[in-house]
C-alpha cells in the first residue's frame, strides 16, 4: 500500500478511494473564464483541480478567485521558478506540481520543501518521456520506461535530502505500453502515491481509448492512487471519462449502463434512447446497472443481472427487472417507464 498524503481535505494513497483530477484549460489571465470552468469541473465531479501558475499575477489573482469559487483542493502547476512555489504555498494552495531538479541549487529545493512541510502542502513530481535529464538520457541512450521511473525517483531524492516525503509521482508518456511499464517499475521501487495518466493522449476519441487502456490496466493491477484523463477537449470530458473508467473497474459506485449495439432484429430507435437514458441518469448516485437492449430475443437474458432494463419490440418494448419481465409499454413511453423503475430502486 502506498504512503498517504492529503491535498486539502482529499486523501491520496494509503488505500483511500481513487480520485479524479483535471486542469483548467483557460488562460491564467482569464479570471472570469477560469472561474466558470472551475465551477463546471467541480459540478462534473472533479475532486482535485490543477491550474498553471506562470507568474506572480496568477498567484495573486487566479488562485484567490478560483479558491472563492470552488471547494475542491487546488494544485499550482509550476515550472522552473521556485519563488512561485513559495508564493503559492503562502497563498494557501493545497498542492504543488513542480520538479525539484528544475528549480536550481539545493538552497532553492530546501526552501520549497520547508515551505510545503510547514503548511502541509504535498508536492507532485511529474516527468514525461520528453523531458528526461541529460545524465539519465546519457545512461539509457534514449527514453525508456526505466529512464522515466529513474527520473521521477531522482527528483524525489532531491526532496528527501531535506526530510520531505509528502510526494506524489507521475511518469507519463504518450505511448500506452511505455507508460504502463514505467509505473510498474516505480510501484516496485518506491512507497509514494502514483498519479496516473497518458500524456498527450489525443482528442476525445483516441485519448479516451488510450487512457482507458493505460490507466485501466494499471488500476486493475492495484497500481495508482489518483488519475487524470488528458484530452484535447473540454476538461469536463476528462472528468466524465475518469469516473467512467473507475465505474467500469468497479472502483466507483454509480449507474452502469448496458446497451446492445443493435442488429437486424432491432425495431425501436435504440441508440437515441440509450443516449437519453445515459443523460437522464448521469447524476444518479445509485449503485445500479441499467440495460437498454434492442430485442426480446436476447435482452432479458443478456442483461439478466441488470437491476432494471428495456428490451425493444416493434414499436414497443418490455420493461424488465433482474431478467424478469414486468410489462409491455409503447415505444414513446419506454424512457419514462424505465426512469420510473429506477426511482423505485
Amino acid at each position: 500500500m502506498s504512503k498517504q498524503v492529503c491535498a486539502g481535505g482529499v486523501k491520496i494513497g494509503g488505500g483511500a478511494p481513487i480520485t479524479v483530477q483535471s486542469m483548467l484549460s483557460t488562460a491564467s489571465t482569464d479570471i472570469p473564464g477560469s472561474v466558470r470552468q472551475a465551477k463546471a469541473l467541480e459540478q462534473a465531479g472533479c475532486q482535485i483541480l490543477r491550474m498553471a501558475i506562470p507568474d506572480l499575477a496568477a498567484v495573486r489573482e487566479l488562485i484567490p478567485a478560483v479558491r472563492q469559487a470552488v471547494s475542491i483542493p487546488l494544485v499550482a502547476d509550476i515550472h522552473f521558478d521556485y519563488k512561485l512555489a513559495l508564493e503559492s504555498a503562502a497563498a494557501g494552495i493545497d498542492k504543488i506540481r513542480i520538479n525539484p531538479g528544475n528549480i536550481g541549487d539545493q538552497d532553492r529545493v530546501k526552501a520549497v520543501a520547508d515551505a510545503c512541510r510547514q503548511r502541509g502542502v504535498p508536492i507532485r513530481i511529474g516527468v514525461n518521456d520528453g523531458s528526461l535529464e541529460k545524465h539519465i538520457l546519457a545512461k539509457y541512450g534514449h527514453p525508456t520506461p526505466e529512464a522515466l521511473a529513474e527520473s521521477a525517483l531522482y527528483h524525489a531524492s532531491l526532496l528527501e535530502k531535506f526530510d520531505y516525503t509528502d510526494i506524489v509521482l507521475s511518469m507519463k508518456a504518450s505511448s500506452v505500453d511505455f507508460t504502463i511499464r514505467a509505473y510498474q517499475i516505480a510501484a516496485q521501487r518506491c512507497p509514494y502515491p502514483l498519479h496516473l495518466g497518458i500524456t498527450h493522449a489525443g482528442t476525445a476519441r483516441m485519448g479516451l481509448v488510450k487512457s482507458a487502456i493505460g490507466i485501466g490496466s494499471l488500476l486493475q493491477q492495484g497500481i495508482g492512487d489518483t488519475l487524470r484523463v488528458s484530452l484535447a477537449a473540454d476538461p469536463v470530458e476528462e472528468i466524465q471519462a475518469g469516473v467512467d473508467i473507475l465505474k467500469a473497474l468497479g472502483l466507483r459506485k454509480g449507474v452502469k449502463l448496458i446497451a446492445c449495439p443493435t442488429c437486424g432484429r432491432t425495431r425501436i430507435d435504440l441508440i437515441p434512447l440509450a443516449q437519453k437514458v445515459e443523460a437522464a441518469l448521469a447524476g444518479c448516485q445509485k449503485d445500479i446497472t441499467v440495460a437498454v437492449m434492442g430485442c426480446a430475443v436476447n435482452g432479458p437474458g443478456e442483461a439478466r443481472e441488470a437491476d432494471v432494463g428495456i428490451a425493444g419490440g416493434k414499436g414497443e418494448g418490455l420493461i424488465f427487472r433482474k431478467g424478469e419481465i414486468l410489462r409491455k409499454v409503447p415505444e414513446n413511453r419506454l424512457l419514462e417507464e424505465l426512469l420510473a423503475q429506477v426511482d423505485k430502486l
